[in-house]
C-alpha cells in the first residue's frame, strides 16, 4: 500500500446519547450525570468527520511545525498510533504552533490548518468537544 491511499480524518464531537436500555428507569435524573462519567453507564460519543486530508499530504503539513516541538510530536501520534485524541489541553499549543508555521505552508496546508484552528476555537467554546483523529490505510 502506498501513502497516497491513506487518509487521515479529523473528527469532531457532536453529540452524546445514552443507551436508556442501561439505565433503569428511575434513574433517570442520573442521565445528565452519566454523560459526565461517559461509557461506563452505556453514553455513546457520536463523531462527525470535519476534515480530512490524504496521509503523505498530512505529513508534508505537520513536517511543517517545528522539529522535536510538542504540538508536532502530538501530530505525529495519527502515525505513531493510528488514531489521536485533542482535548482543551491541547487547543492554544496547537494554533499556535499552526498559526507560526502558516507562512512555510503551501495554500492547501493554510487551508487545512485554518480548518483544524476553527475545529480547535469550538472546543475552547464548549470543552465538552474533543476531536478525534484516525489514520485510515485503506
Amino acid at each position: 500500500m502506498t501513502d497516497s491511499q491513506g487518509q487521515v480524518v479529523f473528527y469532531s464531537l457532536s453529540r452524546k446519547f445514552v443507551q436508556e436500555k442501561k439505565a433503569p428507569p428511575k434513574a433517570q435524573e442520573v442521565i445528565y450525570y452519566s454523560l459526565a462519567i461517559g461509557h461506563h453507564l452505556g453514553v455513546i460519543d457520536c463523531l462527525e468527520a470535519k476534515l480530512s486530508c490524504p496521509l503523505a499530504g498530512f505529513r508534508a503539513w505537520i513536517a511543517q511545525l517545528p522539529a522535536g516541538s510538542t504540538a508536532r510530536r502530538k501530530l505525529e501520534g495519527v502515525d505513531r498510533f493510528g488514531e489521536i485524541c485533542i482535548d482543551n489541553s491541547h487547543t492554544h499549543l496547537l494554533a499556535t504552533a499552526l498559526s507560526h508555521a502558516a507562512p512555510r505552508m503551501n495554500t492547501e496546508q493554510q487551508s487545512w490548518s485554518q480548518q483544524l484552528i476553527a475545529l480547535l476555537q469550538s472546543i475552547e467554546n464548549e470543552p465538552a468537544i474533543y476531536l478525534m483523529v484516525r489514520r485510515h490505510d485503506d
